[in-house]
């Protein structure tokens, strides 16, 4: 979660689109049908492959062909669904108890944060090191990238250190340029425009849950920030319905609103009335309404937002198939009550556990493993 940026959007390139066929829903086969073989791990069918175009959206590194993820439509649809897929494979193998697939043995990874975090850190350092990987840490006063050193000198210097780097900044621009002169991957840990790590766990709890991800409708309630840029980011590659609902202006970038409609392949809404949003929905997703950086907004947001907190009646409006997501930290009570993140329907620790999952995927394509 984060502070959204009222400029990010001019430091975001245009890409293009890939895929404009219509929803060919997906259904995941059940998690335990997945083989636990370490070596190989295969590749769960989803859909047919489509070409890469000639202008690919896959971010290279000059001389050895490496990939960031800085955005999610850094990636095709059919990437995306691959890392998916691969995600679901690793998942399993963890959990099984087989600690064979070693495939970061000797490599290491720079953690850099500007911003504090729980779920990010302990993801990412836990997921690459049971996958052989040593994560180093590197907090607000170990570099204050920008400031006592520049990001340019960082990357570099990381770059020669490290076999990939991630990264939970402020700025949008840090990331855009740790990806520019680093020459080894950089996965985007958060910014304050959008946070794709999060959707990725976001999409694979949804295939385990819901049963697929394509054609689905995500309901978002609140702050039109950059997890709502990110899902925004996403439709702009898998066809779904996506609802942000938030009062007004608190609208999201509309730059990246724009950018997701023309992709023209998901439907696209956006709202001030959050109890029609909701109808239907297979999701309704909910983030905190003062996210770092905003605290001193906190008590005029809580004011401003009354009308959008996630509670029973408004899940009862979802109807009975919706299930309840937050990217957690959850104020409880305030964007949503206890009685909603403590139901049956919730599923925002899966979500939460989902992010190594996920990220390790997203790490292992980047590295070519």
């Amino acid at each position: 979660m984060g502070v959204m940026s009222g400029h990010c959007c001019a430091v975001v390139s245009h890409k293009p689109y890939l895929s404009l066929s219509p929803p060919n829903l997906r259904h995941s086969p059940p998690i335990s049908s997945v083989s636990s073989s370490p070596f190989p791990l295969t590749t769960i069918s989803c859909h047919a492959t489509s070409a890469l175009s000639a202008e690919s959206p896959l971010t290279e590194k000059v001389g050895n062909g490496l990939k960031d993820l800085l955005h999610i439509d850094d990636f095709d649809k059919d990437t995306i669904f691959k890392i998916l897929d691969r995600a679901i494979e690793v998942k399993t193998l963890l959990k099984s108890g087989d600690r064979t697939f070693r495939p970061f043995e000797g490599k290491t990874m720079s953690m850099i944060f500007a911003k504090p975090s729980m779920r990010t850190r302990v993801s990412f350092e836990t997921g690459f090191s049971l996958l052989g990987g040593h994560a180093i840490y590197l907090g607000p006063d170990d570099i204050q990238m920008g400031k006592r050193e520049e990001t340019r000198d960082v990357a570099r210097v990381l770059s020669r250190y490290n076999d990939i780097i991630m990264a939970r900044v402020f700025s949008h621009q840090d990331i855009l340029d740790l990806a520019k002169y680093a020459t080894v991957p950089v996965i985007n840990g958060l910014t304050d425009y959008n946070h794709p790590c999060q959707i990725m766990a976001d999409a694979l709890t949804m295939i385990e849950h819901v049963g697929r991800f394509e054609g689905t409708k995500v309901v978002y309630v609140g702050d039109g920030n950059n997890i709502v840029h990110s899902w925004l980011l996403m439709a702009a590659v898998i066809p779904f319905h996506f609802v942000c609902a938030c009062p007004k202006g608190f609208e999201p970038d509309a730059k990246t609103v724009e950018r997701a409609r023309k992709a023209g392949i998901s439907k696209i809404e956006i709202t001030n009335d959050p109890k029609e949003a909701v109808k239907g929905a297979d999701v309704v997703y909910s983030d905190v309404w003062a996210s770092m950086g905003q605290k001193e907004e906190a008590a005029y947001r809580r004011q401003v937002f009354k009308e959008f907190q996630v509670d029973q009646s408004l899940m009862d409006a979802a109807g009975s198939k919706a299930f309840f997501m937050h990217c957690l930290p959850a104020e409880r009570g305030v964007e949503v009550t206890e009685q909603v993140v403590e139901a049956p329907y919730s599923i925002v620790f899966p979500q939460a556990e989902n992010r190594m999952h996920a990220q390790n995927a997203i790490m292992l394509h980047v590295l070519g493993k």
